[in-house]
C-alpha cells in the first residue's frame, strides 16, 4: 500500500510603465494510492498426486485461480491557471474608452484509476479508465455574456470537480493457451491478446444549444471505440517429431535397443553406415520444416458524432455495456431510440467504421543440413466505411426517435504477398511484351466469363460491341481488365484466374542459403568460406478501392458513359512488385585472404491505371563484383599512435564493381505504343582501404567513382568523383 501527496504553488506579480497590475497563479495538487493485495491463489488439484498420475491430466492438476486482484491504483490532480492583467490609462480622454482587467483561468480535474487482475497464471487483464474535468466556477451567474467574478482567485471553490471534457477507458486481456500442459501438443505455442477502447470527447461550448427557426438543439457529443484481436502462434516441428519418434539412427541408437552383431569382436560398427546414411537422409527429408509462426491481428473500430450523453464520475457503460469495451455490435439504433443523438435536421458530421485485418507467417525449412529456406508471407486488408445521418424526432418527445442512414461511402487498400516468377524472364522492352500482349488477349476471355456468368448469351451477336466484347462487359471495363491484368502477369488461365480483387490465400515468398559447398575436399583445401544465397518476394497492392457512388443497386445494368456496366467499388490503380534479391550471390574468402562476391538482382514494379488504362512498368537489373584483401603485418614507420614507432598492422582493402540498369516504360493498352520515360545506366566502383595504427586509431582512405548515363535524349550524363582519408578515433576501451 502506498499513497503520495503532491503540492505546488507559485505566484508572480508584475509592473511596468505599461502594466499597472499583472498576477499570475498556478496551483497543482495531487494524490496518488497504490494497493498490491495479496494473493490469494487457488489450486485445488495441486496436492492430488494419486488422482491425478497421469501427464495427460496435467491440464486439470494445475487449474488455479486467484480470488482478489492483483492491484489497484487511483490518481487524482487538481491544476489550476490564474491570470490577470490591468493596463494602465495615461492621459485617457473623454473620447477612449478604456480597457477593462483582463482574466485568464484554466481549472482543470483529472482522475484516474487503474485494476489489475491476474486471473490464472495463464489469464490476466488489466482495466484502465481517466477524466478530463474542466471547472468553470468563476463565471458570474447573472451574466449570460460569460464575464467572469473578478473577486475569485485559484481557492475558491478549489475542490469542484467541474464537468468532463474528455473521458477514456481501456480494458486489455491476455491469455497464454496451455498447449504445454498437454503432451501431444507441446509441440504448439499460442498467445491471444484483446484490447478494447472507448473515449467520449465533449462537443464543442459554441454549438451546444443552437438556435433554428426557433427551435433550439443541441449538436452534442462524440464517442468512439476500438477492439484489436491479436493471436501469435508458433509450431515446433522438431519437437513434434522427437515425439512421434521421426529421429536420426546412430550406432549406439542401435546398442540401446539391443541388435545383435555377430561382428561385434571385429571393431566395426553395429549398424551399417550405408543403411544409417540412407535412412538419415530420408528423415531430412520428411522432417525438414522444422518452425511455423503464423501471426494474426484485426483492429476494429466506430466514431460517432452527435451523441448528447455525458459520463459519469468513474465511467461509463453507455450507449451499451459491450461497446464500451470495445465491441462493434451496430449501436446506432439504440441510441437514437433511447434519444441519444441529436435530432438537428441539418446535421452533418460523419459516423464511420474502420477494420484492419493483418495475417503473415513464417515457415523455417531444412532439407539437409547446410540448405536453410525461409518462407514468408502475407496479407493486410484495410477499409473504412462512412455515412452521413440524421436522426428523425417522431413524437416530439425526444424518445423512439428513427436513425436515418443517407450518403455511404467506403474505402481502404489491399496487399498480399504473390508470385511472378512465371513471367519475370519473359521479352519485355521498348520494343514489345510478351506479358503484356497476354493482358490484352486476356480481356476477351475474361469478359464472356463475365458475361456468362451474369446470363448474357455471347453466342447472340446482338449481344456484342464493335470490338467483339459482350455488351456491359467491355474491353476497358475494369472488371474485365483487372482479372485480365493479373492472369497475364502471374502466368496464371484466364479461364480459370479468380475474377474479384482481392485474393485470400498468400503465396509464400523465400530467401535460400546454401553452405554445403565447404563439405567438399576441393573446396576445404581453397576456400575458408563458400556460400550462395537467392532470395524472391512479391506482392500485389492496391493502393485505393473506394464506393462507386454512381452505382445504382436498383438497376445494377445501368450503363456508363463508356458503355460499361458500373462497377459497385472503383480502383485508381493496382501494383505488383517483384524482387530478386538477390537471384544469385556467392560470397567466398580463398585460402589466401582473397574475399569475392559476385551478386546479380533484379526487380519489376507493375502500376495499371485504370483511370486512364495505361501501364507502367519499371524494370531494374543490378550487377555486382566485389573483392577483398587483407595484407597482414604492413610495418609503417609513425609517429601517430605515440612516439616514432614501427607500426605493425594488417591492411584491409575492399573494392566493389557494380552495374545498375533500370528504366520506366508506358505502355498504351490499346494502341501499338511504348514510351521509354526515364531510366539510367549507373556504373560505380567503391574501392576503400584501413590501416589500424593503434587499438583506437584506424586510417581510412576511400576513392568512389560513379558514371550516369540516362535513357531518354533530354538528360546529360553525370559524373561524380569522391576520395579522400579518414582518421578515425574510437575513445572508448
Amino acid at each position: 500500500e502506498n499513497l503520495t501527496l503532491n503540492y505546488s504553488f507559485n505566484q508572480t506579480e508584475h509592473r511596468d510603465y505599461e502594466i499597472e497590475n499583472a498576477l499570475d497563479q498556478n496551483v497543482r495538487v495531487g494524490a496518488n494510492y497504490n494497493f498490491n493485495f495479496n494473493p490469494i491463489k487457488i489450486e485445488p488439484f495441486k496436492k492430488n498426486d494419486s488422482l491425478f498420475k497421469s501427464q495427460y491430466l496435467k491440464l486439470l492438476k494445475d487449474f488455479n485461480f486467484n480470488l482478489l486482484p492483483t492491484s489497484f491504483s487511483v490518481n487524482a490532480d487538481i491544476i489550476r491557471q490564474f491570470n490577470k492583467q490591468k493596463f494602465r490609462e495615461i492621459d485617457l480622454t473623454g473620447g477612449n474608452i478604456g480597457l477593462e482587467e483582463l482574466f485568464r483561468r484554466n481549472y482543470m480535474f483529472d482522475f484516474q484509476y487503474a485494476i489489475n487482475y491476474d486471473v490464472t497464471d495463464a489469464l490476466s487483464f488489466n482495466f484502465t479508465a481517466s477524466n478530463n474535468n474542466i471547472v468553470r466556477n468563476y463565471f458570474l451567474q447573472d451574466n449570460i455574456n460569460g464575464a467572469q467574478d473578478p473577486e475569485l482567485d485559484v481557492w475558491d471553490g478549489f475542490f469542484d470537480v467541474g464537468d468532463p471534457n474528455r473521458q477514456y477507458q481501456q480494458l486489455q486481456l491476455n491469455y497464454e493457451v496451455p498447449f504445454s500442459k498437454v503432451p501431444f501438443l507441446q509441440f504448439l505455442r499460442a498467445s491471444y491478446a484483446y484490447t478494447g477502447d472507448f473515449q467520449w470527447q465533449k462537443g464543442s461550448d459554441l454549438f451546444g444549444n443552437l438556435t433554428v427557426d426557433g427551435q433550439t438543439y443541441d449538436l452534442g457529443n462524440t464517442i468512439q471505440n476500438s477492439n484489436k484481436h491479436q493471436l501469435n502462434s508458433s509450431i515446433d516441428m522438431t519437437r513434434l517429431y522427437r515425439y512421434v519418434g521421426l529421429v536420426k539412427k546412430t550406432n549406439s541408437t542401435a546398442a540401446k535397443r539391443g541388435v545383435p552383431n555377430p561382428r561385434a569382436n571385429q571393431n566395426t560398427p553395429q549398424t551399417t553406415s550405408k543403411s544409417n546414411k540412407a535412412y538419415n537422409t530420408m528423415i531430412d527429408l520428411v522432417t525438414m520444416v522444422k518452425r511455423i509462426q503464423i501471426n494474426y491481428s484485426e483492429n476494429n473500430g466506430s466514431f460517432l458524432p452527435g451523441y448528447l450523453q455525458t459520463p459519469g464520475f468513474i465511467g461509463t457503460l453507455k450507449p451499451s455495456f459491450g461497446y464500451t469495451f470495445g465491441s462493434q455490435r451496430d449501436i446506432r439504433q439504440l441510441a437514437a431510440r433511447n434519444g441519444w443523438l441529436t435530432v438537428f435536421p441539418e446535421f452533418n458530421q460523419q459516423y464511420s467504421e474502420r477494420q484492419t485485418k493483418n495475417l503473415d507467417f513464417t515457415v523455417n525449412i531444412e532439407p539437409v543440413s547446410d540448405l536453410k529456406i525461409d518462407l514468408t508471407g502475407g496479407r493486410t486488408y484495410a477499409d473504412t466505411y462512412t455515412e452521413n445521418f440524421n436522426t428523425t424526432d417522431t413524437n416530439g418527445d425526444g424518445l423512439s426517435n428513427i436513425y436515418n442512414s443517407q450518403i455511404q461511402n467506403t474505402f481502404g487498400n489491399f496487399n498480399i504477398s504473390t508470385s511472378l516468377i512465371k513471367t519475370a524472364f519473359g521479352k519485355s522492352d521498348e520494343t514489345g511484351s510478351v506479358a503484356f500482349d497476354d493482358f490484352r488477349a486476356n480481356r476477351l476471355i475474361i469478359a464472356n466469363r463475365l458475361a456468362t456468368q451474369a446470363g448474357i448469351d455471347i453466342n447472340d451477336p446482338g449481344n456484342l460491341d464493335a470490338d467483339g466484347f459482350p455488351i456491359g462487359y467491355g474491353k476497358s471495363n475494369q472488371a474485365v481488365l483487372l482479372p485480365a491484368f493479373l492472369s497475364a502477369y502471374t502466368g496464371k488461365d484466364p479461364g480459370k484466374v479468380k475474377l474479384g480483387a482481392f485474393r485470400d490465400v498468400p503465396i509464400p515468398n523465400w530467401t535460400l542459403k546454401y553452405t554445403g559447398f565447404m563439405k567438399m575436399k576441393w573446396f576445404q583445401k581453397h576456400f575458408n568460406r563458400f556460400s550462395l544465397t537467392h532470395g524472391y518476394s512479391s506482392m500485389y497492392t492496391i493502393n485505393q478501392f473506394r464506393t462507386n457512388l454512381n452505382y445504382d443497386p436498383n438497376n445494377p445494368n445501368e450503363l456508363d458513359q463508356g458503355g460499361n456496366f458500373r462497377n459497385k467499388t472503383l480502383f485508381s490503380n493496382i501494383n505488383l512488385m517483384e524482387q530478386f534479391s538477390p537471384l544469385f550471390k556467392f560470397d567466398m574468402e580463398m585460402k589466401n585472404s582473397l574475399k569475392i562476391l559476385a551478386e546479380v538482382r533484379k526487380d519489376r514494379l507493375l502500376s495499371m491505371s485504370f483511370d486512364n488504362n495505361l501501364l507502367t512498368e519499371i524494370k531494374g537489373n543490378e550487377y555486382i563484383v566485389g573483392l577483398g584483401y587483407r595484407i597482414k603485418d604492413v610495418k609503417i614507420n609513425s609517429k601517430l599512435a605515440g612516439n616514432r614507432q614501427v607500426i605493425k598492422s594488417d591492411l584491409n582493402m575492399k573494392a566493389d564493381l557494380s552495374l545498375r540498369d533500370n528504366k520506366t516504360i508506358i505502355r498504351y493498352l490499346d494502341l501499338n505504343n511504348n514510351q521509354v520515360t526515364s531510366g539510367q545506366t549507373i556504373w560505380s566502383l567503391k574501392y576503400s582501404a584501413d590501416y589500424a595504427f593503434s587499438k583506437n586509431l584506424t586510417g581510412i582512405f576511400y576513392f568512389d567513382y560513379s558514371f550516369s548515363e540516362y535513357a531518354i535524349s533530354t538528360a546529360f550524363p553525370q559524373t561524380t568523383i569522391r576520395s579522400g582519408l579518414t582518421l578515425r578515433y574510437n575513445f572508448g576501451n
